[in-house]
Formats: structure tokens, C-alpha cells, sequence
């Protein structure tokens, strides 16, 4: 089975842009537990790989760089660990899982089910806030697309995806697209480097908006189809 791990132990800097950068530990953001903002901080940094496949991750030294205490370190780091994201080495700790081609094509197999029937159901349950709010992610993402800048392409991805998930008006499969999605975020940074890559994706993300908005579902569930088909091309060449 083919799978990658980081080549380097070094600790990774868990520096976040201000808009990232969790609260510090003496204040609780309102509505929000501590355990609630170690997690998305330490998923933002395994989903764009700052955290390498592989990589130990020493629960001290995350929790003072985070500047939050170990018990909610601990916690989040528990939530990932079931979420399949990190994994506990007996006599080691606790590393960042790597990636394996079988897994992430297994992921596939099932966003191939799933996702173009979320689509279809929001091509006739989206609202026009909800259409607005993927045609501003879809603007801004070309705006990234033409600098290359991979990071917040890939994050704006990411929203776009939940974004549609959500106006599916299913809580259920929400929940199941959200969590398949994330798993196969690292590969924006592992394997999807071709350099006509990002322009196929924004062009197949707005082929789905447009089924969306003309409320035709079986457009949209075929252009999801092609956008994931495209997604699993591209890691098996990769990868």
C-alpha cells in the first residue's frame, strides 16, 4: 500500500494568519470551547499539510505555541484521532495519519455516491442567499487562482464544498460530505501540482453553480460526477 509520510521530523511553526489564529488561552471565545478552537487549529494545520503525514505531534509543544491548555490540546487531538486524521502510536504518541492512495481512492468511492445527490438535492433546495454566498467563494477563489496562491485556493474549495452541502437542507448528509471532504484536502498539497489544475477546478465549479441556478438537477449531479472523476484522475497520476 503506497502511502506518504513527512521526511523531516522538525517541529512545524503553527504561526496562523489573525483571521486563523485561535484565541488565547485566558479568554473562551463566546459560544466557543477551548477543546472547539484546538481542534480547528490543529485541522487547519494537518488539512494544509504544516502538520506533514508522519509528523509527531508532542502535545506540550502544541499546546504552548497555541497558547492553550494541554486538557483541550488533548481533547481535540482525541476528536481527530476519530475522525481519522491523526493516529496514537503505542510507546510513541500521537502522529499526523499518512496518507495512503488506497484510502483517499476509497474516500473517493464514496464522495462518487454521495456528493452528486447532495448536489442534485441543492440544485432544488438552494436559496438565493445560499447561490450568492458560492457565487462570492467562486469570484474570490479566481482572484486566488490567478496568483497561485494553493493555500487559500484550497481553503476557498473547501467552502465552497460545505457551502453546497448545507443547501442540500440535509444535516445528516452535510455531515457525512463535510468530513469526506476534509479527508481528502492534503492532496491539494501532496499531489494536484499540475499547472492547468486550479483553472479545470474553477471551471468545473462553475459549470455546478450554473446547474444550481438554472435548478437543473441532473446538470449539477453530472458536473459533481465529472468534478470528482477529474479529482481521482489527478491523484492517481500524482500520487
Amino acid at each position: 500500500m503506497s502511502t506518504v509520510r513527512a521526511k523531516t521530523k522538525a517541529k512545524p511553526s503553527l504561526k496562523l494568519a489573525s483571521a486563523e489564529r485561535p484565541e488565547p488561552s485566558s479568554v473562551e471565545p463566546v459560544g466557543r470551547s477551548l477543546r472547539d478552537v484546538a481542534y480547528d487549529a490543529i485541522k487547519h494545520q494537518i488539512i494544509t499539510c504544516t502538520f506533514k503525514p508522519g509528523e509527531y505531534l508532542n502535545e506540550a509543544y502544541v499546546s504552548t505555541t497555541l497558547g492553550i491548555g494541554r486538557t483541550p490540546v488533548h481533547q481535540a487531538l482525541d476528536r481527530l484521532m476519530l475522525e481519522d486524521m491523526v493516529e496514537v502510536i503505542p510507546r510513541k504518541g500521537v502522529i499526523v495519519k499518512p496518507v495512503s492512495l488506497e484510502d483517499v481512492m476509497q474516500i473517493i468511492e464514496v464522495r462518487l455516491i454521495n456528493e452528486p445527490y447532495g448536489v442534485r438535492l441543492a440544485a432544488e433546495r438552494a436559496d438565493d442567499i445560499e447561490i450568492s454566498v458560492l457565487a462570492d467563494i467562486l469570484g474570490r477563489a479566481k482572484n486566488w487562482t490567478a496568483v497561485r496562491n494553493v493555500k487559500e485556493m484550497m481553503l476557498l474549495d473547501r467552502e465552497f464544498h460545505l457551502v453546497l452541502a448545507r443547501a442540500a437542507k440535509n444535516a445528516v448528509l452535510a455531515d457525512i460530505l463535510r468530513k469526506l471532504h476534509e479527508r481528502s484536502l492534503r492532496f491539494w498539497f501532496i499531489s494536484l501540482t499540475a499547472p492547468d489544475h486550479h483553472e479545470t477546478v474553477q471551471a468545473q465549479h462553475n459549470s455546478i453553480l450554473n446547474a444550481i441556478r438554472e435548478r437543473d438537477a441532473d446538470a449539477a449531479e453530472s458536473a459533481m460526477r465529472s468534478h470528482i472523476e477529474s479529482f481521482r484522475h489527478n491523484v492517481a497520476r500524482y500520487l
